[in-house]
Protein backbone atom coordinates (compact mmCIF):
# COMPACT_ATOMS: atom_id res chain seq x y z
CA UNK A 1 0.00 0.00 0.00
CA UNK A 2 1.41 3.38 -1.06
CA UNK A 3 0.77 5.34 2.11
CA UNK A 4 2.20 8.56 0.63
CA UNK A 5 -0.73 8.78 -1.78
CA UNK A 6 -3.45 8.15 0.82
CA UNK A 7 -4.33 11.42 2.54
CA UNK A 8 -8.04 11.20 3.34
CA UNK A 9 -10.79 8.79 4.26
CA UNK A 10 -12.03 8.34 0.68
CA UNK A 11 -8.61 7.32 -0.61
CA UNK A 12 -8.23 4.90 2.31
CA UNK A 13 -11.52 3.18 1.49
CA UNK A 14 -10.58 2.93 -2.19
CA UNK A 15 -7.24 1.34 -1.30
CA UNK A 16 -9.02 -1.70 0.13
CA UNK A 17 -7.65 -1.20 3.61
CA UNK A 18 -9.34 -3.35 6.27
CA UNK A 19 -9.27 -2.66 9.97
CA UNK A 20 -7.85 -5.28 12.34
CA UNK A 21 -7.72 -5.34 16.11
CA UNK A 22 -4.19 -5.19 17.51
CA UNK A 23 -4.42 -8.78 18.76
CA UNK A 24 -5.50 -10.02 15.33
CA UNK A 25 -2.72 -7.96 13.76
CA UNK A 26 -0.11 -9.54 16.06
CA UNK A 27 -1.54 -13.00 15.45
CA UNK A 28 -1.65 -12.76 11.66
CA UNK A 29 1.81 -11.22 11.40
CA UNK A 30 3.20 -13.94 13.67
CA UNK A 31 1.62 -16.61 11.48
CA UNK A 32 3.24 -15.05 8.42
CA UNK A 33 6.67 -14.88 10.08
CA UNK A 34 6.45 -18.50 11.19
CA UNK A 35 5.53 -19.56 7.65
CA UNK A 36 8.54 -17.61 6.34
CA UNK A 37 10.82 -19.24 8.96
CA UNK A 38 11.75 -15.81 10.33
CA UNK A 39 13.17 -15.29 13.83
CA UNK A 40 10.51 -13.35 15.70
CA UNK A 41 12.37 -12.44 18.90
CA UNK A 42 15.83 -11.57 17.65
CA UNK A 43 18.65 -11.44 20.19
CA UNK A 44 16.84 -13.33 22.97
CA UNK A 45 18.88 -16.41 23.85
CA UNK A 46 18.13 -19.43 25.99
CA UNK A 47 14.36 -19.24 25.59
CA UNK A 48 14.05 -21.10 22.29
CA UNK A 49 12.45 -24.17 23.86
CA UNK A 50 10.73 -22.56 26.83
CA UNK A 51 9.60 -18.92 26.96
CA UNK A 52 9.38 -18.15 23.23
CA UNK A 53 6.99 -21.04 22.40
CA UNK A 54 4.77 -20.04 25.35
CA UNK A 55 4.80 -16.44 24.17
CA UNK A 56 3.90 -17.37 20.59
CA UNK A 57 1.03 -19.53 21.83
CA UNK A 58 -0.27 -16.62 23.90
CA UNK A 59 -0.16 -14.29 20.89
CA UNK A 60 -1.92 -16.85 18.69
CA UNK A 61 -4.58 -17.21 21.39
CA UNK A 62 -5.05 -13.43 21.60
CA UNK A 63 -4.19 -13.26 25.28
CA UNK A 64 -2.93 -10.44 27.43
CA UNK A 65 0.39 -11.57 28.89
CA UNK A 66 2.20 -11.51 32.22
CA UNK A 67 5.94 -12.25 32.11
CA UNK A 68 6.85 -13.58 35.55
CA UNK A 69 10.48 -13.90 36.58
CA UNK A 70 13.42 -12.55 38.55
CA UNK A 71 15.30 -9.43 37.55
CA UNK A 72 17.55 -9.49 34.52
CA UNK A 73 15.62 -12.20 32.64
CA UNK A 74 14.88 -10.13 29.49
CA UNK A 75 11.20 -9.58 30.33
CA UNK A 76 11.12 -5.97 29.15
CA UNK A 77 13.22 -6.78 26.08
CA UNK A 78 10.72 -9.43 25.03
CA UNK A 79 7.84 -6.97 25.43
CA UNK A 80 9.64 -4.37 23.31
CA UNK A 81 10.37 -6.92 20.58
CA UNK A 82 6.63 -7.60 20.20
CA UNK A 83 6.51 -4.27 18.34
CA UNK A 84 8.08 -6.07 15.36
CA UNK A 85 4.87 -8.07 14.97
CA UNK A 86 2.85 -4.92 14.34
CA UNK A 87 2.24 -3.53 10.84
CA UNK A 88 4.89 -1.01 9.88
CA UNK A 89 2.28 1.76 9.47
CA UNK A 90 -1.41 2.11 10.28
CA UNK A 91 -3.79 4.97 9.32
CA UNK A 92 -5.11 7.26 12.08
CA UNK A 93 -7.36 10.30 12.05
CA UNK A 94 -5.23 13.42 11.89
CA UNK A 95 -5.21 15.23 15.26
CA UNK A 96 -6.70 12.35 17.23
CA UNK A 97 -5.32 11.84 20.75
CA UNK A 98 -6.41 8.20 20.78
CA UNK A 99 -5.01 7.00 17.43
CA UNK A 100 -8.56 6.68 16.08
CA UNK A 101 -9.08 4.18 13.29
CA UNK A 102 -10.53 6.28 10.40
CA UNK A 103 -13.03 3.53 9.64
CA UNK A 104 -14.04 2.98 13.28
CA UNK A 105 -13.35 6.06 15.44
CA UNK A 106 -14.04 5.73 19.18
CA UNK A 107 -13.30 9.19 20.58
CA UNK A 108 -15.69 12.12 20.60
CA UNK A 109 -13.18 14.05 18.49
CA UNK A 110 -12.91 11.27 15.91
CA UNK A 111 -16.63 10.63 15.59
CA UNK A 112 -17.39 14.34 15.22
CA UNK A 113 -14.60 14.84 12.66
CA UNK A 114 -15.81 12.02 10.40
CA UNK A 115 -19.41 13.23 10.70
CA UNK A 116 -18.34 16.76 9.77
CA UNK A 117 -15.92 16.07 6.89
CA UNK A 118 -17.02 12.66 5.61
CA UNK A 119 -14.74 11.26 2.92
CA UNK A 120 -12.54 14.35 3.09
CA UNK A 121 -11.51 13.61 6.66
CA UNK A 122 -7.70 13.89 6.69
CA UNK A 123 -5.67 10.91 7.87
CA UNK A 124 -2.05 10.38 8.78
CA UNK A 125 0.12 7.28 9.19
CA UNK A 126 1.51 6.02 12.48
CA UNK A 127 4.72 3.96 12.61
CA UNK A 128 4.84 0.78 14.70
CA UNK A 129 7.45 2.27 17.05
CA UNK A 130 4.92 4.92 18.11
CA UNK A 131 2.42 2.24 19.10
CA UNK A 132 4.40 1.00 22.09
CA UNK A 133 3.90 2.51 25.56
CA UNK A 134 5.75 1.42 28.67
CA UNK A 135 5.12 2.44 32.27
CA UNK A 136 7.09 1.44 35.34
CA UNK A 137 4.69 0.73 38.19
CA UNK A 138 5.57 2.72 41.27
CA UNK A 139 3.48 3.40 44.39
CA UNK A 140 2.85 6.98 43.28
CA UNK A 141 1.23 6.03 39.95
CA UNK A 142 -2.36 7.31 39.94
CA UNK A 143 -5.54 6.45 38.08
CA UNK A 144 -5.24 9.80 36.34
CA UNK A 145 -1.82 8.77 35.01
CA UNK A 146 -3.13 5.54 33.55
CA UNK A 147 -6.75 6.23 32.69
CA UNK A 148 -7.31 9.99 32.76
CA UNK A 149 -8.98 12.84 34.60
CA UNK A 150 -10.93 16.04 34.10
CA UNK A 151 -8.67 18.84 32.86
CA UNK A 152 -9.83 22.20 34.25
CA UNK A 153 -7.46 24.11 31.97
CA UNK A 154 -8.96 22.44 28.92
CA UNK A 155 -12.45 23.19 30.22
CA UNK A 156 -11.59 26.87 30.66
CA UNK A 157 -9.83 27.14 27.29
CA UNK A 158 -12.73 25.54 25.41
CA UNK A 159 -15.36 27.25 27.63
CA UNK A 160 -16.99 23.91 28.39
CA UNK A 161 -18.68 22.64 31.56
CA UNK A 162 -17.09 19.79 33.49
CA UNK A 163 -19.96 17.59 32.37
CA UNK A 164 -18.72 17.72 28.76
CA UNK A 165 -16.68 14.71 27.63
CA UNK A 166 -14.28 16.97 25.76
CA UNK A 167 -12.74 18.26 29.01
CA UNK A 168 -11.22 14.86 29.75
CA UNK A 169 -7.45 14.54 29.63
CA UNK A 170 -6.81 10.93 28.70
CA UNK A 171 -4.14 8.86 30.47
CA UNK A 172 -1.54 6.49 29.05
CA UNK A 173 -3.87 3.54 28.52
CA UNK A 174 -6.46 5.28 26.26
CA UNK A 175 -3.58 6.90 24.37
CA UNK A 176 -2.24 3.39 23.71
CA UNK A 177 -5.37 2.49 21.72
CA UNK A 178 -4.43 0.21 18.80
CA UNK A 179 -1.03 -0.49 20.33
CA UNK A 180 0.93 -2.39 22.98
CA UNK A 181 0.84 -1.19 26.57
CA UNK A 182 3.40 -2.54 29.06
CA UNK A 183 3.36 -2.17 32.84
CA UNK A 184 6.67 -3.19 34.40
CA UNK A 185 6.80 -4.50 37.98
CA UNK A 186 3.03 -4.88 38.23
CA UNK A 187 3.01 -5.92 41.94
CA UNK A 188 4.33 -2.47 42.85
CA UNK A 189 1.12 -0.90 41.55
CA UNK A 190 -1.28 -0.05 44.38
CA UNK A 191 -4.20 -2.51 44.66
CA UNK A 192 -6.80 0.21 44.01
CA UNK A 193 -4.99 1.08 40.76
CA UNK A 194 -4.89 -2.58 39.77
CA UNK A 195 -8.64 -2.73 40.34
CA UNK A 196 -9.07 0.09 37.82
CA UNK A 197 -7.61 -2.22 35.18
CA UNK A 198 -10.33 -4.87 35.62
CA UNK A 199 -12.87 -3.39 33.24
CA UNK A 200 -10.25 -2.37 30.72
CA UNK A 201 -8.98 -5.94 30.42
CA UNK A 202 -12.38 -7.61 30.57
CA UNK A 203 -14.66 -5.16 28.79
CA UNK A 204 -12.23 -2.87 27.00
CA UNK A 205 -13.89 0.28 28.33
CA UNK A 206 -12.99 2.96 30.86
CA UNK A 207 -14.68 5.22 33.43
CA UNK A 208 -13.34 8.65 34.36
CA UNK A 209 -14.70 10.60 37.34
CA UNK A 210 -18.18 9.19 36.87
CA UNK A 211 -18.35 10.01 33.15
CA UNK A 212 -20.28 7.39 31.22
CA UNK A 213 -17.54 7.19 28.61
CA UNK A 214 -17.72 4.12 26.44
CA UNK A 215 -14.33 3.63 24.82
CA UNK A 216 -13.91 0.14 23.40
CA UNK A 217 -10.14 0.28 23.64
CA UNK A 218 -8.10 -2.04 21.47
CA UNK A 219 -4.88 -2.77 23.36
CA UNK A 220 -2.44 -5.63 23.77
CA UNK A 221 -1.48 -5.61 27.45
CA UNK A 222 1.86 -7.00 28.59
CA UNK A 223 2.77 -7.04 32.28
CA UNK A 224 6.07 -7.95 33.90
CA UNK A 225 6.46 -9.02 37.51
CA UNK A 226 8.77 -10.71 39.95
CA UNK A 227 7.42 -13.76 41.78
CA UNK A 228 5.00 -12.68 44.46
CA UNK A 229 7.17 -14.02 47.27
CA UNK A 230 10.12 -11.89 46.13
CA UNK A 231 9.14 -8.82 48.13
CA UNK A 232 6.73 -7.52 50.71
CA UNK A 233 6.10 -4.40 48.65
CA UNK A 234 3.04 -5.81 46.98
CA UNK A 235 1.46 -8.49 44.85
CA UNK A 236 -0.89 -8.88 41.92
CA UNK A 237 -4.47 -8.81 43.17
CA UNK A 238 -6.24 -12.07 42.40
CA UNK A 239 -9.10 -10.72 40.21
CA UNK A 240 -6.59 -8.93 37.96
CA UNK A 241 -4.39 -12.00 37.70
CA UNK A 242 -7.48 -13.98 36.75
CA UNK A 243 -8.12 -11.63 33.82
CA UNK A 244 -4.62 -12.00 32.32
CA UNK A 245 -4.82 -14.73 29.70
CA UNK A 246 -1.29 -16.14 29.86
CA UNK A 247 1.32 -16.05 32.60
CA UNK A 248 4.73 -17.00 31.23
CA UNK A 249 7.60 -17.87 33.57
CA UNK A 250 11.07 -16.72 32.54
CA UNK A 251 14.41 -18.05 33.79
CA UNK A 252 18.15 -17.46 33.78
CA UNK A 253 20.46 -19.06 31.17
CA UNK A 254 20.66 -22.79 31.75
CA UNK A 255 24.24 -23.19 30.50
CA UNK A 256 27.43 -21.18 30.23
CA UNK A 257 27.40 -20.97 26.42
CA UNK A 258 24.00 -19.25 26.44
CA UNK A 259 25.19 -16.88 29.16
CA UNK A 260 28.30 -16.00 27.14
CA UNK A 261 26.21 -15.28 24.06
CA UNK A 262 24.00 -12.89 26.04
CA UNK A 263 26.95 -11.18 27.74
CA UNK A 264 28.95 -10.65 24.54
CA UNK A 265 25.85 -9.34 22.77
CA UNK A 266 24.96 -6.82 25.45
CA UNK A 267 28.40 -5.66 26.62
CA UNK A 268 29.39 -2.17 25.49
CA UNK A 269 32.80 -2.50 23.91
CA UNK A 270 35.29 0.32 23.47
CA UNK A 271 37.30 1.09 20.36
CA UNK A 272 40.34 -0.63 21.94
CA UNK A 273 38.49 -3.97 22.17
CA UNK A 274 40.49 -5.34 19.23
CA UNK A 275 43.69 -4.87 21.26
CA UNK A 276 42.48 -7.28 23.93
CA UNK A 277 42.15 -11.03 23.49
CA UNK A 278 39.56 -12.64 25.76
CA UNK A 279 40.02 -16.44 25.84
CA UNK A 280 37.06 -18.74 26.45
CA UNK A 281 38.43 -19.55 29.89
CA UNK A 282 37.94 -15.94 31.04
CA UNK A 283 34.42 -15.75 29.59
CA UNK A 284 33.55 -19.07 31.22
CA UNK A 285 34.77 -17.83 34.60
CA UNK A 286 32.67 -14.65 34.36
CA UNK A 287 29.54 -16.71 33.66
CA UNK A 288 30.46 -19.19 36.38
CA UNK A 289 30.58 -16.36 38.93
CA UNK A 290 26.89 -15.61 38.23
CA UNK A 291 26.02 -19.31 38.49
CA UNK A 292 27.81 -19.54 41.85
CA UNK A 293 26.02 -16.41 43.06
CA UNK A 294 22.61 -17.87 42.18
CA UNK A 295 23.21 -20.85 44.43
CA UNK A 296 25.26 -19.14 47.13
CA UNK A 297 24.07 -19.35 50.73
CA UNK A 298 25.08 -15.71 51.18
CA UNK A 299 22.96 -14.36 48.31
CA UNK A 300 19.19 -13.88 48.47
CA UNK A 301 17.85 -16.38 45.94
CA UNK A 302 14.43 -14.69 45.88
CA UNK A 303 16.04 -11.47 44.66
CA UNK A 304 17.89 -13.23 41.87
CA UNK A 305 21.17 -12.45 40.16
CA UNK A 306 20.62 -10.40 37.03
CA UNK A 307 22.33 -11.06 33.70
CA UNK A 308 23.51 -7.48 34.13
CA UNK A 309 26.09 -8.82 36.59
CA UNK A 310 27.98 -10.73 33.91
CA UNK A 311 27.57 -7.92 31.39
CA UNK A 312 28.99 -5.36 33.80
CA UNK A 313 31.73 -7.76 34.93
CA UNK A 314 32.79 -8.43 31.34
CA UNK A 315 32.98 -4.71 30.61
CA UNK A 316 35.05 -4.15 33.76
CA UNK A 317 37.32 -7.03 32.82
CA UNK A 318 38.06 -5.41 29.47
CA UNK A 319 38.63 -2.07 31.16
CA UNK A 320 41.21 -3.66 33.49
CA UNK A 321 43.11 -5.06 30.50
CA UNK A 322 42.87 -1.72 28.70
CA UNK A 323 44.25 0.11 31.73
CA UNK A 324 47.18 -2.30 31.82
CA UNK A 325 47.93 -1.57 28.16
CA UNK A 326 47.97 2.17 28.88
CA UNK A 327 50.21 1.83 31.96
CA UNK A 328 52.78 -0.33 30.18
CA UNK A 329 52.66 1.44 26.83
CA UNK A 330 51.81 -1.81 25.03
CA UNK A 331 49.70 -2.35 21.93
CA UNK A 332 47.95 -5.56 22.87
CA UNK A 333 47.34 -7.95 25.73
CA UNK A 334 45.35 -11.02 26.76
CA UNK A 335 42.88 -10.95 29.63
CA UNK A 336 44.31 -12.56 32.76
CA UNK A 337 42.95 -14.39 35.77
CA UNK A 338 44.20 -11.47 37.87
CA UNK A 339 41.79 -9.21 35.96
CA UNK A 340 38.96 -11.02 37.71
CA UNK A 341 39.88 -9.15 40.85
CA UNK A 342 38.59 -6.01 39.18
CA UNK A 343 35.05 -7.37 38.81
CA UNK A 344 34.38 -7.26 42.56
CA UNK A 345 32.88 -3.81 42.05
CA UNK A 346 30.52 -5.27 39.43
CA UNK A 347 29.40 -8.03 41.79
CA UNK A 348 28.82 -6.16 45.04
CA UNK A 349 26.17 -3.87 43.58
CA UNK A 350 24.35 -6.62 41.71
CA UNK A 351 23.59 -9.11 44.48
CA UNK A 352 21.30 -8.86 47.49
CA UNK A 353 22.88 -10.51 50.52
CA UNK A 354 21.09 -12.43 53.24
CA UNK A 355 22.00 -11.80 56.88
CA UNK A 356 24.97 -14.18 56.80
CA UNK A 357 26.27 -12.47 53.67
CA UNK A 358 25.99 -9.06 55.29
CA UNK A 359 28.05 -10.36 58.21
CA UNK A 360 30.77 -11.55 55.84
CA UNK A 361 30.72 -8.29 53.92
CA UNK A 362 29.98 -7.78 50.19
CA UNK A 363 33.65 -7.66 49.21
CA UNK A 364 34.46 -10.98 50.90
CA UNK A 365 31.36 -12.59 49.39
CA UNK A 366 32.38 -11.38 45.92
CA UNK A 367 35.90 -12.79 46.35
CA UNK A 368 34.44 -16.09 47.52
CA UNK A 369 32.17 -16.28 44.46
CA UNK A 370 35.16 -15.72 42.16
CA UNK A 371 37.09 -18.39 44.05
CA UNK A 372 34.26 -20.90 43.75
CA UNK A 373 33.97 -20.15 40.03
CA UNK A 374 37.70 -20.92 39.63
CA UNK A 375 37.36 -24.16 41.59
CA UNK A 376 34.39 -25.28 39.49
CA UNK A 377 36.06 -24.47 36.17
CA UNK A 378 39.50 -25.80 37.17
CA UNK A 379 38.54 -29.45 36.72
CA UNK A 380 37.35 -28.65 33.18
CA UNK A 381 40.96 -27.84 32.24
CA UNK A 382 43.15 -29.86 34.63
CA UNK A 383 42.90 -33.15 36.59
CA UNK A 384 40.92 -33.02 39.83
CA UNK A 385 43.47 -32.40 42.62
CA UNK A 386 41.29 -34.28 45.11
CA UNK A 387 42.02 -37.53 43.28
CA UNK A 388 45.68 -37.28 44.22
CA UNK A 389 45.28 -36.54 47.94
CA UNK A 390 46.40 -40.06 48.85
CA UNK A 391 48.78 -40.48 45.91
CA UNK A 392 50.88 -37.34 46.13
CA UNK A 393 53.82 -38.91 44.30
CA UNK A 394 51.66 -39.42 41.23
CA UNK A 395 50.18 -35.91 41.32
CA UNK A 396 50.84 -33.79 38.21
CA UNK A 397 51.08 -30.84 40.58
CA UNK A 398 53.85 -32.26 42.82
CA UNK A 399 56.74 -30.34 41.28
CA UNK A 400 54.85 -27.04 41.66
CA UNK A 401 53.74 -27.61 45.24
CA UNK A 402 57.19 -28.86 46.24
CA UNK A 403 58.76 -25.64 44.96
CA UNK A 404 56.42 -23.54 47.05
CA UNK A 405 57.01 -25.93 49.97
CA UNK A 406 60.70 -25.01 49.86
CA UNK A 407 59.78 -21.50 50.93
CA UNK A 408 59.47 -19.86 47.50
CA UNK A 409 56.63 -17.52 46.69
CA UNK A 410 55.65 -15.15 43.87
CA UNK A 411 53.73 -11.90 43.52
CA UNK A 412 51.49 -11.52 40.49
CA UNK A 413 50.50 -7.88 40.30
CA UNK A 414 47.52 -6.59 38.33
CA UNK A 415 49.47 -4.26 36.07
CA UNK A 416 52.49 -6.37 35.12
CA UNK A 417 53.74 -5.89 31.58
CA UNK A 418 53.38 -8.84 29.23
CA UNK A 419 57.12 -9.49 29.52
CA UNK A 420 57.21 -9.50 33.35
CA UNK A 421 54.02 -11.56 33.52
CA UNK A 422 55.60 -14.25 31.34
CA UNK A 423 58.92 -14.15 33.22
CA UNK A 424 57.33 -14.70 36.63
CA UNK A 425 55.07 -17.55 35.54
CA UNK A 426 57.83 -19.42 33.72
CA UNK A 427 60.03 -19.20 36.79
CA UNK A 428 57.78 -21.60 38.70
CA UNK A 429 59.17 -25.13 38.11
CA UNK A 430 56.65 -27.59 36.69
CA UNK A 431 54.05 -24.95 35.79
CA UNK A 432 54.92 -24.73 32.10
CA UNK A 433 55.23 -28.53 31.83
CA UNK A 434 51.79 -28.99 33.42
CA UNK A 435 50.11 -26.78 30.84
CA UNK A 436 52.01 -28.35 27.95
CA UNK A 437 50.94 -31.80 29.07
CA UNK A 438 47.23 -31.00 29.00
CA UNK A 439 47.01 -28.06 26.57
CA UNK A 440 49.88 -28.49 24.15
CA UNK A 441 47.95 -27.13 21.15
CA UNK A 442 47.22 -23.76 22.73
CA UNK A 443 49.21 -20.71 21.61
CA UNK A 444 51.76 -19.09 23.92
CA UNK A 445 49.37 -16.42 25.28
CA UNK A 446 46.72 -19.03 26.13
CA UNK A 447 49.36 -21.23 27.81
CA UNK A 448 50.48 -18.34 30.00
CA UNK A 449 46.87 -17.75 31.02
CA UNK A 450 46.47 -21.44 31.87
CA UNK A 451 49.67 -21.30 33.92
CA UNK A 452 48.22 -18.48 35.97
CA UNK A 453 44.91 -20.32 36.21
CA UNK A 454 46.70 -23.41 37.50
CA UNK A 455 48.12 -21.40 40.41
CA UNK A 456 44.71 -20.01 41.34
CA UNK A 457 43.16 -23.46 41.00
CA UNK A 458 45.75 -25.10 43.24
CA UNK A 459 45.10 -22.40 45.82
CA UNK A 460 41.35 -23.03 45.68
CA UNK A 461 42.03 -26.74 46.26
CA UNK A 462 44.31 -25.84 49.20
CA UNK A 463 47.52 -27.20 47.69
CA UNK A 464 49.15 -23.77 47.92
CA UNK A 465 47.97 -20.51 49.45
CA UNK A 466 47.18 -17.15 47.95
CA UNK A 467 46.82 -13.76 49.60
CA UNK A 468 45.22 -10.67 48.13
CA UNK A 469 47.65 -7.77 48.13
CA UNK A 470 46.65 -4.17 47.52
CA UNK A 471 48.04 -4.42 43.99
CA UNK A 472 47.85 -8.11 43.17
CA UNK A 473 48.04 -11.67 44.50
CA UNK A 474 50.79 -13.52 46.37
CA UNK A 475 51.19 -17.29 46.07
CA UNK A 476 53.15 -19.28 48.65
CA UNK A 477 53.25 -22.57 50.53
CA UNK A 478 50.05 -23.40 52.40
CA UNK A 479 51.74 -24.43 55.64
CA UNK A 480 54.10 -21.47 55.89
CA UNK A 481 51.22 -19.06 55.21
CA UNK A 482 49.56 -20.27 58.40
CA UNK A 483 52.42 -18.86 60.44
CA UNK A 484 53.19 -15.67 58.52
CA UNK A 485 51.25 -12.98 56.73
CA UNK A 486 52.37 -11.56 53.35
CA UNK A 487 54.71 -8.64 53.87
CA UNK A 488 53.26 -5.43 52.49
CA UNK A 489 55.02 -2.67 54.43
CA UNK A 490 55.32 0.55 52.41
CA UNK A 491 58.14 1.68 54.70
CA UNK A 492 60.34 -1.27 53.71
CA UNK A 493 62.33 -0.22 50.64
CA UNK A 494 63.19 -3.76 49.51
CA UNK A 495 59.60 -4.91 49.88
CA UNK A 496 58.32 -1.85 48.02
CA UNK A 497 60.71 -2.49 45.14
CA UNK A 498 59.67 -6.12 44.74
CA UNK A 499 55.95 -5.55 45.08
CA UNK A 500 56.19 -2.57 42.78
CA UNK A 501 57.10 -4.72 39.81
CA UNK A 502 55.97 -8.16 40.90
CA UNK A 503 58.36 -11.06 41.17
CA UNK A 504 59.73 -14.13 42.92
CA UNK A 505 61.01 -14.29 46.48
Amino acid sequence: MQIDTIKNLKQLKESGYRSRSVKVELRENLIQKKKNKETVFQGVWGYEETVIPDLERAILAGHDINLLGLRGQAKTRIARLMVNLLDEYIPVLEGSELNDDPLHPISRYGIDKVKELGDETPITWLHRDMRYTEKLATPDVSIADLVGDVDPIKAAALKLPYSDERVIHYGLIPRSHRGIFVINELPDLQPRIQVALFNILQEGDIQIRGFKVRLPLDIQFVFTANPEDYTNRGSIVTPLKDRIGSQIITHYPKDIETGKRITHQEARLTSTRQQITVPDLISNLVEQVAIEARKSEFVDAKSGVSARLTISAFETLLAAAERRILINGETQTTSRISDLGSIVSSITGKVELVYEGEQEGPGIVAQNLIGKAMRTQFVQYFPDPDKFRKQKEKSPYKKITDWFGEGNHIDLLHDLSNKDYEKILKAVPGLKELVKEFHNKQDSAAQLLLMEFALHGLAEYSLISKHHLASGTQFKDLLSSMFSLPKDDPDDEDDEEILGRGGIR
